[in-house]
């Protein structure tokens, strides 16, 4: 009872309640809904009101204006970011006229004064930490960051996984248009009236062009360094180029003379006689009868074969007419670090650049040029990254179907790789060499040597030049690690050892064989029966 009598007087109150919030409620509504004054709003006219078409005209006049100052309004921030955008690059560009002591004439084209000065001090930290003009220290060979060379048909590339080659035609468009516009700006530079004061100067084509390299750093921008035929024998123009991710730069035009350039070829070796003659047959051609501006100095250990490798270099000599050699013997155990330290230093002649190299090398009299141009006293060392030739018996299948040695070399996925392991081959100044302190002579036997000279010209000032390049060969042969090598060495030996013997698809074949050799059983019986 006591529940009825307190829900009959709730109720009554309940209702009132509701009956006031809906009215509130009905109130707000109309007045958010009421219609805004005539200076507020574009009020539609009543369409039997006597002025509805005039009206209906004019409302569509008013928003047709309204419309066209809005387009208008929209081209003139267009036209403004446009003068923006083109006042910036116009900046960029005039970075090259603060860098005319660096820079050949002809390439001074804007004004310097209208150039800010915090845009035109970044452009130059970029331009000097990417190494254009000095090294920078670095800690560890894996901190490098290597070209890649290119020519006008193909791009050699170290990082080619399972899918690139490591020599290709650029297959992305902006790839390609990228290494274009390097070598048509470089052109231009080069045929510009003021480049020469000559007014019949030496007119460039494309034809002209050698080889270029370009790395990119993802912090700084992207280098390119572009090498043209001269207007005369050992004669070559450089031209490097820099795009800090903006407008591409120039910063030098380069004449190089490299006719009287020499070069030392240093080889340490113990036997291996049979390698020795393939090695001289390869000198011979290519630096002798090709190249013309060399030397050759051997460093062999022990007396096993020795006679057999000095009557080869000597009807070398006397067939070729070439002088150019020095030949060391040494009475103990192999040590290649010793043999090019030893070899390097005996040298009594005028600054000359230091190929050290192997006896199971191939080389091209282009290589050599490329070794030449790519060294600089005090300046720059070169490293190259030769391509590393895969067992010819697994490539060919057949002994008797492997093909002449010069038909073997051939930069493919299937007959090589790029040996980005090694820096065992390696050019600069014997200046360069001496001041950095040489080899290691506590490392004895193979392997580590070549890596604690790298890690040193790392640590110094000198930029190191490392990139693939198309003439230099390391032809395969047996490998054999040493029980007397230490542990770290006996790793790195086999480490070589695997890389050198065939492709992955090659290798996974050798693996599969017998499931491979059964699968093919299955099949001739198969069709047998049918």
């Amino acid at each position: 009872m006591m529940v009825r009598r307190g829900l009959s007087a709730w109720l009554p109150r309940m209702v009132v309640l509701l009956v006031v919030l809906c009215s509130a409620v009905s109130v707000l509504y109309m007045l958010a809904c009421t219609p805004k004054g005539i200076d507020e709003q574009l009020a539609f006219p009543r369409a039997n009101s006597p002025t509805g078409k005039e009206g209906y005209q004019a409302i569509l006049q008013e928003r047709e204006e309204q419309q066209r100052n809005y387009i208008n309004s929209l081209k003139k921030q267009i036209a403004q970011l446009k003068d923006e955008l083109q006042e910036r690059s116009e900046q960029l560009k005039s970075l090259q006229d603060h860098y005319t002591d660096s820079l050949g004439p002809g390439l001074v084209h804007s004004n310097p004064e209208k150039t800010p000065a915090d845009l035109l001090e970044f452009l130059r930290s970029q331009i000097d930490r990417a190494e254009v003009h000095a090294g920078a220290k670095l800690p560890t060979e894996d901190a490098a960051v290597p070209f890649e060379s290119f020519t006008l048909q193909k791009v050699y590339q170290l990082e080619t996984g399972l899918t690139r080659h490591p020599e290709e035609k650029p297959v992305r468009k902006d790839k390609r248009d990228e290494l274009a516009e390097a070598i048509e700006l470089a052109l231009e530079t080069l045929n510009s009236p003021d480049s020469d004061s000559n007014t019949n100067h030496h007119m460039y084509a494309a034809s002209d062009f050698i080889e270029g390299m370009y790395r990119t750093e993802k912090d700084k921008g992207t280098l390119y360094e572009l090498t043209f035929k001269g207007d005369r024998q050992h004669k070559f123009r450089r031209i490097v180029l820099f795009r800090p991710f903006g407008p591409i730069m120039k910063v030098k035009n380069e004449n190089l003379n490299m006719a009287n350039t020499l070069i030392n070829i240093v080889v340490p070796l113990a036997k291996r006689a049979s390698k020795f003659r393939q090695f001289m047959q390869n000198f011979r051609e290519m630096g002798i009868e090709q190249d013309g501006r060399i030397h050759l100095t051997v460093v062999y250990f022990g007396k096993e074969q020795m006679n057999e490798v000095k009557a080869i270099l000597e009807n070398t000599s006397r067939s070729a007419n070439f002088k150019n050699f020095t030949f060391i013997q040494l009475n103990e155990e192999f040590s290649r670090g010793k043999g090019l330290d030893i070899g390097a230093r005996i040298w009594k002649g005028n600054n000359v650049v230091l190929f050290f190299c192997d006896v199971d090398i191939y080389f091209t009299a282009e290589f050599l040029n490329t070794c030449r141009l790519n060294t600089q006293p005090g300046k720059k060392v070169f490293y190259p990254v030769l391509f590393s030739q895969y067992n010819p018996g697994i490539i060919y299948g057949h002994h008797g179907s492997i093909p002449p040695l010069e038909q073997q070399l051939v930069i493919k996925k299937e007959t090589g790789f790029w040996r980005d392991f090694g820096f065992g081959m390696t050019c600069q100044y014997r200046s360069d060499f001496i001041n950095i302190g040489g080899f290691d002579l506590d490392i004895k036997g193979w392997g580590g040597e070549d890596v604690h000279l790298y890690r040193k010209y790392l640590h110094s000032n000198l930029i190191v030049v490392r990139t693939p390049v198309r003439g230099l060969f390391h032809l395969w042969h047996e490998k054999r690690c040493l029980d007397e090598l230490s542990p770290e060495q006996y790793k790195m030996c086999m480490q070589s050892k695997a890389m050198n013997e065939a492709s992955h698809g090659q290798l996974g074949m050798l693996v599969f064989r017998h499931e491979i050799e059964a699968h093919l059983r299955k099949q001739k019986t198969s069709s047998k029966k049918t």
